[in-house]
C-alpha cells in the first residue's frame, strides 16, 4: 500500500486521541465532549450553560491545551466595556502617534466566561469577530489568527446579575451544550481524584496548528449527499412554519447543522454524511436558537429533539 493510502489512517486517530485525553480529566460527559470537539473541527464557536461549578471554564481551558492554541480568558461582569476585549489605541509619546494595544480578543481561543453577566453592549463587542473573525477599530479593519474560536459560559438566567444574550449573538454559536452533574460513580472518583486544573495544566498538546487546519478541512471535504441537504432544509422550513416557536431557524443556523453533520461523521470515521449525524447534533445546534411561541417561553433540550425528529421524516 501506498503511503499516501496509509496518511489518512494515521491522520484518524488524532480526534481519538484528543477525546481520550479528555475523557481522564472530564469524566462520564462522553457525548458533551465528542458535541465540543465537533463544534471547533467544524469551525463553530461553542456556548456552555449550566451551574457554576460544572466544569465549564475547565473544559474550555482543556480544549485550548488538546488543541495547542494561544488561549484567553475574559471575565464578562456588568462594568466590562468593548475596548476591554477588543483592545484599545493610546499615545506613544516616543512615537509621536497613537498605536493600538489588542486585547484579549487576538487569541486564537477565547474564553467568554460568564458572558451574560455582561450588557448587551459589552456582548456586541464580540458579533463581528465571531461571524467575520476581524474586528474593525477606529475604521481599521484587523484579521483575527486562524484558528478561531469563542467558547462562551453562561449561568442559567433565572440566576441573580443575568443578562439574555440577544438573538443575533446566539445564532452565531454553532451549538450551546450542557455539562451536568456527574453520575455517582463519576462523582465519586472525582472527589478522590487529583484536582482537575492540575491535570489541565500537565495536558501536552495533542496536535499542532496546521493538524487542526487540516482536519477542519478534512470536514468540509466531508460529503453531503442531496438526501442529507433536503432532510436539513425541511427541519428549517419545519420550524418556520410551526407555532411551537417565535421564529424559525436561519440560513445560518442550516449551514452550521450542515458543518456540525460532517464533523461528527469525521470522528466516526467516516468521509459522508448519514441522517444519523445531523440527528447527532441536532438538539446542540437549535436548542438555544428557538423560543417559544410565548414571550419568554424556554423550551427544553429534550422537548425540541422529540418535537423535530417526529416532525421531519427521514
Amino acid at each position: 500500500m501506498s503511503l499516501s493510502h496509509r496518511q489518512p489512517q494515521r491522520d484518524a486517530s488524532l480526534p481519538d486521541a484528543i477525546l481520550d485525553s479528555a475523557r481522564a480529566v472530564i469524566l462520564g460527559k462522553d457525548r458533551e465532549l465528542r458535541l465540543a470537539l465537533a463544534c471547533l473541527l467544524a469551525r463553530g464557536h461553542l456556548l456552555i450553560e449550566d451551574l457554576p461549578g460544572v466544569g465549564k471554564t475547565t473544559l474550555a481551558h482543556l480544549l485550548a491545551r488538546l488543541l495547542g492554541l494561544d488561549y484567553a480568558r475574559i471575565q464578562f461582569t456588568s462594568d466590562l466595556l468593548p475596548a476591554d476585549v477588543i483592545g484599545v489605541s493610546v499615545y506613544d509619546r516616543a512615537a509621536e502617534g497613537f498605536r493600538f494595544h489588542p486585547g484579549p480578543i487576538f487569541s486564537q481561543l477565547v474564553l467568554a466566561d460568564e458572558i451574560n453577566r455582561a450588557t448587551p453592549k459589552a456582548q456586541s463587542a464580540l458579533l463581528e469577530a465571531m461571524e467575520e473573525r476581524q474586528v474593525t477599530v477606529e475604521g481599521e479593519t484587523r484579521p483575527l489568527p486562524e484558528p478561531f474560536f469563542v467558547i462562551g459560559t453562561q449561568n442559567p438566567l433565572f440566576q441573580v446579575g443575568t443578562f439574555p444574550l440577544p438573538e443575533s449573538q446566539l445564532d452565531r454559536f454553532l451549538m450551546r451544550i450542557r455539562l451536568g452533574y456527574p453520575d455517582a460513580e463519576q462523582e465519586k472518583l472525582l472527589l478522590a481524584g487529583e484536582d482537575r486544573r492540575a491535570m489541565v495544566a500537565r495536558q501536552a498538546p495533542a496536535l499542532s496548528n496546521a493538524q487542526l487546519l487540516e482536519l477542519q478541512q478534512r470536514v468540509t471535504d466531508i460529503h453531503a449527499a442531496r438526501p442529507i441537504i433536503d432532510y436539513v432544509h425541511a427541519i428549517l422550513q419545519f420550524t418556520r412554519g410551526s407555532d411551537r416557536f417565535a421564529y424559525g431557524l436561519s440560513p445560518r443556523a442550516g449551514l452550521g447543522i450542515l458543518r456540525a453533520s460532517k464533523a461528527w461523521a469525521l470522528l466516526a470515521k467516516r468521509n459522508y454524511v448519514i441522517p444519523e449525524d445531523v440527528q447527532a447534533v441536532l438538539p446542540a445546534c437549535t436548542v438555544h436558537r428557538l423560543t417559544g411561541g410565548e414571550p419568554g417561553e424556554r423550551i427544553g433540550e429534550e422537548q425540541i429533539a422529540a418535537y423535530l425528529l417526529a416532525g421531519v421524516p427521514l
